[in-house]
């Protein structure tokens, strides 16, 4: 039974708001470190994964899921590493998206598994999914993956068409001079599609080994100069609640979105945080200011009301903003594969 500290229910806020006044109203739970494919911004070559004891079980996930609802969070998206390679991760969505209050569950997925697994998650009750999909060349997918089979990717995007999501988006890392010559083709294939599509600028997030980001940096500015050299981009005030800056492309039924940490700081807007896959919970992507949620988690199993206090008390440490730096190693050591994309 939920620990309780005397006779009287716990009151809680409606809505976890922090020092700054954001309303966080979005969170991102990574559900493992574990990934199919090696992309060079996201992991080292080499990587040594959490032992499976430090990981939060899929009940402990569906908790703090619930927890975070009850405290007036209204979106929740699924991450990784590879989301779809933690082993019934589709129970997990099922019990999330019949959360009372929550008005959408998305998933973001390297689309490896979409073949077998979109039809199921929709299913359960994902609404919306976004597939990374850093070129259309299987050479260059391959290297900038380091094990991705772009023919299986795009036969698994075909799939998440088919299985009646209420929105596909894609998401398209850019790095100069392996990809940046790209994005007129990104969004020709989106738009055929009638897929939106998001250009993100590198993170500097953990040791990868594989390039210089200072040198592989491509601003979101010349990506769109880029693409008005192809396309009519109309400015709007659409968001998916998320970071992304959106522009209508005249002509198709999509619209571009660019994610840009280093060129246009977004940390004044943030509405998010991150339940890391050891528990952690993250309250900035660039900084270290976290609570550990596993070990309320295990010191009381299945009590919620200790697992919102924690919640709550931890609005009181999120800060202003991140100090990503491309001109010195990365002072996150942690890569993206745990954090959560």
């Amino acid at each position: 039974m939920p620990h309780e500290t005397d006779s009287t229910p716990a009151s809680f806020p409606e809505r976890l708001i922090d020092r700054f006044d954001r309303h966080v109203s979005y969170v991102r739970i990574s559900v493992t470190d574990r990934c199919d494919f090696r992309c060079v911004y996201c992991m080292a070559e080499e990587m040594t994964f959490l032992p499976r004891s430090q990981v939060l079980s899929l009940e402990e996930l569906a908790l703090v899921a619930r927890a975070f609802v009850e405290l007036g969070v209204t979106k929740i998206r699924l991450t990784g590493g590879e989301p779809l390679v933690r082993k019934n991760v589709v129970w997990l969505c099922e019990q999330i998206a019949r959360l009372p209050g929550l008005r959408e569950l998305v998933l973001t997925t390297n689309g490896s598994q979409l073949e077998r697994l979109a039809a199921p998650l929709a299913a359960a009750g994902v609404r919306r999914i976004n597939i990374s999909l850093d070129s259309l060349d299987a050479e260059r997918f391959r290297r900038i993956t380091r094990t991705g089979d772009i023919d299986k990717v795009l036969r698994g995007i075909e799939a998440a068409r088919r299985a009646g999501f209420e929105r596909l988006k894609l998401n398209a890392v850019i790095l100069k001079n392996r990809n940046h010559d790209e994005v007129h083709k990104l969004v020709a294939y989106a738009a055929e599609r009638e897929m939106d599509l998001s250009f993100i600028e590198e993170m500097p997030l953990g040791v990868i080994g594989d390039h210089d980001r200072a040198e592989a940096y491509y601003p979101s500015d010349q990506i769109k100069a880029d693409l008005e050299r192809h396309y009519t981009l109309i400015p709007t005030t659409e968001t998916t609640g998320g970071p992304s800056k959106y522009f209508r492309v005249a002509g198709t039924a999509i619209k571009v979105g660019f994610i840009s940490p280093h060129s246009h700081n977004f940390c004044h807007l943030c509405n998010r945080v991150r339940v890391t896959t050891e528990g952690r919970l993250l309250l900035c992507l660039g900084q270290e200011h976290s609570a550990d949620l596993r070990q309320v988690l295990r010191d009381h199993p299945n009590d919620i009301d200790r697992l919102k206090h924690a919640l709550v008390a931890a609005m009181a440490i999120k800060p202003k903003g991140h100090d990503f730096r491309l001109d010195q190693a990365p002072i996150i050591l942690r890569h993206m594969s745990v954090t959560g994309g």
